[in-house]
């Protein structure tokens, strides 16, 4: 065997032996919590390619999972080790110092590295890295370390949380029959599904008017009632007080209530809660706030092969006064649901509507010919608020 085939088989090994560590520490950063930090695992390996430490990020305020790996060696151990973490190392002091700084201090040799840290303040680790002389590769197991990373990723990208609005309607676009009843428009299976993608959400945001009419608990349960392991903190919106007797006061986690003047404030104050993904489905009222506010990326519409005519509008005022305004949706999916329909869809960007920096949260200008806007907190009969 030729000097370069060796060479070829080792770097082969080493890329090998990249891969399984980034496996494991993508293992690791699955531990830690889903909030206000990225989930980050790390992997520290030996010159001759053993695993000699671990560690992942627990939480703001905690060690980053780098410095946490490096807790656990003593000496000189980490002296020309490979350092192998899901998440660009960071470059900057926060609550604590920069990881970056902190290999470089521990005479790592090698960083191996998923995916880049976005954060303009917090990105540059790598840069960093290889001016001091050390060799940095990037994006190996990227698919998957983005896919743990896809929410917080998403809140760095908008600046605020991913809003996902959810309403369930007849076929001829009525959230509820003329005297306001609602339960059911849809079937068992779109109800079990609206739970599911609750469980999935950090918080689900309801107005007042739904709560005070229809006496939701925002559980995500499954079809035989019991809870889910993971639940959204519930969020609501509007001046009038919760009765005590309320179900929502008997969740798992304490709701919060926010008077609802101030949408792109709500998200600031949830994201610095760690709250992520943010599931409005609070009826008519509040899903066309959000809508008109220009603060939704997703759509889940639940349609029923029903019709109820009458007033009960599945959405509100969206501030559509002619054609040229439409607020255009791109379909990502549909999905027959039982006898249900559901329409998965996305904001358009087209002509400056929908436009980053309203899905980045910056109030839009209000036009004061428009007049008053209705409060967020009215009735707003729809269908699987329990």
């Amino acid at each position: 065997m030729t000097g370069a085939d060796e060479h070829e088989r080792s770097e082969g090994d080493r890329s090998a032996g990249d891969e399984r560590a980034m496996t494991r520490a993508l293992e690791l950063a699955r531990r830690g919590p889903r909030g206000l930090n990225p989930q980050v695992g790390a992997v520290l390996l030996s010159p001759a390619g053993e695993i000699i430490a671990e560690g992942w990020h627990r939480g703001a305020g905690t060690p980053h999972a780098e410095v946490d790996a490096l807790s656990k060696v003593t000496g000189d151990a980490a002296h020309g080790a490979t350092a192998i973490v899901t998440l660009e190392p960071c470059n900057h002091t926060g609550r604590t110092g920069p990881c970056a700084e902190a290999l470089i201090d521990a005479g790592v040799a090698r960083v191996v590295y998923a995916v880049d840290d976005p954060g303009a303040l917090s990105g540059g680790g790598a840069e960093r890295l290889r001016s001091a002389g050390i060799e940095v590769t990037a994006h190996v197991g990227e698919a998957d370390s983005r896919a743990l990373l896809d929410s917080w990723l998403t809140v760095q990208r908008l600046g605020r949380p991913h809003v996902t609005v959810k309403w369930a309607q007849s076929l001829d676009g009525r959230a509820a029959a003329s005297d306001g009843t609602s339960q059911w428009i849809t079937g068992p299976a779109a109800r079990a599904d609206v739970h599911m993608r609750r469980a999935e959400a950090d918080a689900v945001v309801v107005g007042t008017g739904t709560l005070l009419a229809d006496d939701p608990a925002l559980t995500a349960r499954r079809t035989d009632g019991t809870l889910y392991e993971t639940q959204p903190r519930p969020v609501v919106v509007g001046t009038r007080a919760v009765p005590q007797e309320a179900r929502v006061r008997a969740h798992p986690l304490p709701f919060m209530q926010d008077e609802g003047d101030d949408l792109p404030d709500l998200l600031g104050r949830l994201r610095e809660l760690g709250i992520q993904r943010v599931f409005v489905e609070g009826g008519p009222t509040l899903a066309s706030a959000f809508l008109r506010a220009g603060l939704v990326d997703e759509v889940l519409v639940y349609v029923a092969p029903t019709l109820l005519g009458g007033d009960r509008l599945a959405t509100g005022d969206l501030g559509v006064a002619t054609i040229g305004a439409q607020r255009r949706l791109r379909v990502d999916a549909t999905e027959l649901l039982g006898d249900d329909l559901l329409i998965v869809a996305r904001p358009a960007l087209r002509d400056g509507l929908d436009t980053p920096a309203l899905r980045a949260g910056t109030r839009p200008p209000v036009d004061p010919r428009a007049g008053t806007r209705p409060p967020v907190d009215g009735r707003s009969a729809d269908d699987g608020e329990d």
